[in-house]
């Protein structure tokens, strides 16, 4: 069985069994560098947002020989988890006064959404550009989003630039940049211990977050930068002056690895490899361990201090 038929099944199995007034089909969404991927979206006019369910996972299971009415009643039961959750209101989405405060911003790759970028306001940097979304929540179990598009600045009555700048501050605030050693980043992922809270963790990261530390900093040969949501982090990069403080840290100038969306890799050119080998390490990465839809770019960044901003791979300081 195919995955297309495998959803189509789903998709008739829980009709037979949802409640009256609530509806799965099959669901395709748009995602980042034109990816798309299908799901079961429900529909309920008692739930003001559709939430969808990306089975990928699941179909593998069934693969290995799982029952599909097993699997369809797992479905069933994370429905009805979320059914009785209180939701947001559209309506509130409609006055960017209520909204503003939640407006925050992405990196993705310019050429490969060009038709997504169609549609929605951006600003672009080198060969990256800046999208927006409004954060509706964030917690445990993940982060809700909106993405932003122009129809939604004509209704709110304001430009670009009002949302850039908002989404400057936000982003800031709501999900602050976190940069740590390579070495804690491994140790937390071999580490982390089944059920613990996000309070602990958090209080974790903060205590290693090089950006918050006074004093004599760690070293090491790489390090992480991302936000505690280890969502979208690689938009850090271009939170006010989030570069220059790094570089004061390392005391030199460094490459910038676009490891995913999610974060970058930072390394200080006394530990780097020339820009074609640390082009070709992204590029390893990106076909080894990123799904496609989380590539941000096949290339390497460098950071000069002493010009204060990204650019592409390492560049001869100019003369003068």
């Amino acid at each position: 069985m195919e995955y297309q038929d495998f959803l189509c099944a789903v998709e008739e199995q829980l009709n037979s069994k949802l409640k009256e007034g609530v509806k799965a089909k099959v669901y395709t969404a748009q995602k980042n560098n034109g990816r798309e991927k299908k799901g079961i979206l429900f529909e309920s006019k008692e739930l003001r947002a559709s939430p969808a369910v990306y089975l990928e996972g699941l179909f593998h299971r069934f693969e290995k020989g799982e029952r599909l009415d097993v699997l369809v009643q797992e479905i069933l039961a994370f429905y009805e988890s979320i059914e009785g959750r209180e939701s947001w209101d559209y309506h509130y989405f409609q006055e960017y006064d209520k909204i503003k405060d939640k407006v925050v911003f992405k990196l993705i790759h310019t050429k490969k959404n060009e038709r997504m970028l169609e549609h929605v306001p951006s600003v672009q940097i080198l060969d990256l550009s800046m999208v927006f979304y409004v954060l509706l929540q964030k917690d445990e179990e993940g982060t809700t989003t909106i993405q932003v598009s122009n129809a939604h600045l004509k209704m709110w009555g304001i430009d670009w630039e009002e949302l850039y700048t908002r989404a400057l501050k936000n982003a800031s605030a709501l999900l602050p940049a976190e940069f740590f050693t390579m070495h804690h980043v491994i140790r937390e992922m071999l580490e982390e211990a089944p059920g613990e809270t996000e309070h602990l963790v958090k209080e974790r990261n903060e205590r290693e977050n090089l950006l918050s530390q006074t004093g004599k900093q760690q070293k090491d040969t790489m390090y992480v930068l991302t936000n505690p949501a280890r969502y979208c982090g690689a938009s850090c990069v271009l939170y006010p002056h989030v570069l220059e403080m790094i570089g004061e840290m390392l005391e030199e100038d460094y490459f910038v690895l676009p490891s995913s969306i999610h974060e970058v890799i930072i390394v200080p050119t006394s530990h780097g490899l020339d820009a074609e080998e640390m082009d070709k390490m992204v590029k390893e990465i990106n076909e080894t361990q990123v799904a496609p839809e989380e590539v941000l770019s096949n290339h390497a960044y460098f950071f000069r201090r002493k010009e204060g901003h990204l650019m592409f791979q390492k560049q001869e300081p100019s003369q003068t």
